[in-house]
């Protein structure tokens, strides 16, 4: 099947979602698929309240973002109160109805064909923008692959709320045009439970057919400016500083590894509160563990901070890292867990959920704590530190297992189906 006769009539696909720019797990997932379907011979355009695509294939719409200073005022009533005012409901439908107008024009404008939510019917920080897409997609028919990260179920902020009627009917909608797609097999689960709606499972992935290169000269001094010295160990924790990531578990490990060794967190505790990073400084000082917080020189891409220091992406830092922690209580997938895989680093998992149903059955050899950390965890991490040859082994043992079951083809050869059921007979050659 040819890349320009999979569709005819078919040729230009919307993605929608709050924010597309950045590295967040749905805007790197979001990238991905866009690359799969132009490989396919679409053409696709972006709409968000905030993007990183070309301005000749995106439509920014400021109200989409969920920092928008209308819909966080929304939020903020929304969940921490049990009954809704009266004046936030009309908000709510004022910002619905300018939304699917701005929906309307992004598929005149664009001519699109195929819409494909990015999580904005799954996670309901922003209210009216699901509304909108939900009375759109009603309205119009439209084919849709709706694909979901994270469900409001999943967060307990959401558990106590003034919308439930919202989140009921958009959160998300079931509509005969919609298909859904989510990322792990227990959302397939729930979303069946919870709403009746059927969904594929099409996991996240990484490009493992084309190995990352090389570290080239920019990166070159990156252990030094991270504050890590000749003779001591990178261990490096990938992730925003909050309480699900579950820190102080590799807080411990370092401390029990009784290894010359500095933790590296590479992100900031961003819209959760200080509460909690707090506590991972107090422990550190406890647990004599060297830790650092360096989201002021990780960030998006390459540059100077204000006072004249570099800026890394995670990407300049993993090669260098000597081992990666991931003791995460829950995530909805695990992006950081696929990069370490990537970059054929050593890593030590918690066994959360996910993990434990969709990622651990594929045969990776890493080390597992379930809950809290043993002493056969300490041991093993300490001799993927100390024997090289060993270390090599398992992270290329790695990389291959994340080549057959998470890598571009998987995804594309998943995609490519599923856009077919989607579209039915519409648009056939």
């Amino acid at each position: 099947m040819g890349r320009r006769g999979f569709y005819r009539k078919v040729k230009n696909v919307g993605f929608v979602s709050t924010r597309l720019a950045g590295t967040d797990g749905v805007s790197l997932e979001t990238a991905k698929w866009a690359n799969i379907f132009e490989s396919e011979g679409f053409n696709c355009y972006f709409f968000a309240g905030e993007l990183d695509s070309p301005a000749a294939v995106s439509m920014r719409v400021p109200e989409a973002h969920f920092t928008h200073p209308r819909i966080q005022a929304i939020n903020l009533h929304a969940y921490e109160n049990k009954k809704r005012d009266p004046r936030v409901t009309e908000e709510i439908h004022a910002l619905r109805v300018f939304l699917k107008k701005q929906l309307y024009r992004f598929a005149e404008t664009f001519d699109i064909h195929l819409l494909v939510p990015e999580n904005a019917l799954t996670i309901p920080i922003n209210i009216p923008l699901g509304l909108a897409l939900t009375e759109f997609i009603a309205e119009t028919g439209m084919a849709t692959i709706a694909h979901h990260h994270d469900f409001h179920w999943e967060r307990d902020r959401f558990m106590n709320n003034a919308v439930a009627d919202y989140l009921q009917m958009a959160f998300p909608p079931n509509l005969e045009s919609i298909k859904h797609v989510v990322i792990n097999t227990f959302a397939a689960q729930q979303l069946s439970l919870r709403t009746g709606i059927s969904a594929a499972v099409i996991p996240n992935v990484m490009d493992f057919e084309n190995p990352p290169q090389p570290p080239d000269d920019y990166t070159a001094d990156a252990r030094k400016h991270l504050g890590i010295e000749a003779d001591e160990l990178f261990i490096l924790q990938p992730t925003r500083v909050v309480a699900r990531k579950g820190i102080e578990h590799a807080i411990e490990l370092v401390h029990r590894l009784g290894m010359n060794a500095k933790l590296v967190i590479s992100h900031a505790s961003g819209d959760e509160g200080w509460d909690y990073e707090n506590r991972l400084r107090e422990y550190s000082e406890l647990m004599r563990v060297n830790t650092v917080f360096v989201a002021d020189i990780i960030g998006e891409q390459r540059g100077t901070t204000a006072d004249g220091r570099k800026i890394y992406t995670l990407d300049d830092i993993y090669p260098y890292a000597d081992l990666v922690t991931y003791p995460s209580t829950f995530e909805g997938f695990g992006n950081a867990f696929l990069e370490a895989v990537y970059y054929k680093r050593p890593i030590v998992v918690n066994k959360y959920s996910i993990y434990a149903k969709d990622i651990e059955p594929k045969g990776f050899d890493v080390v597992e704590i379930n809950g809290y950390v043993t002493d056969a965890a300490v041991h093993r991490t300490r001799q993927l530190l100390t024997d090289e040859h060993l270390r090599r082994k398992v992270v290329a043992h790695n990389y291959a297992v994340g080549r057959r079951f998470f890598s571009y083809r998987v995804l594309s050869e998943r995609l490519k189906g599923f856009i077919q059921m989607s579209l039915g007979g519409i648009g056939k050659a």
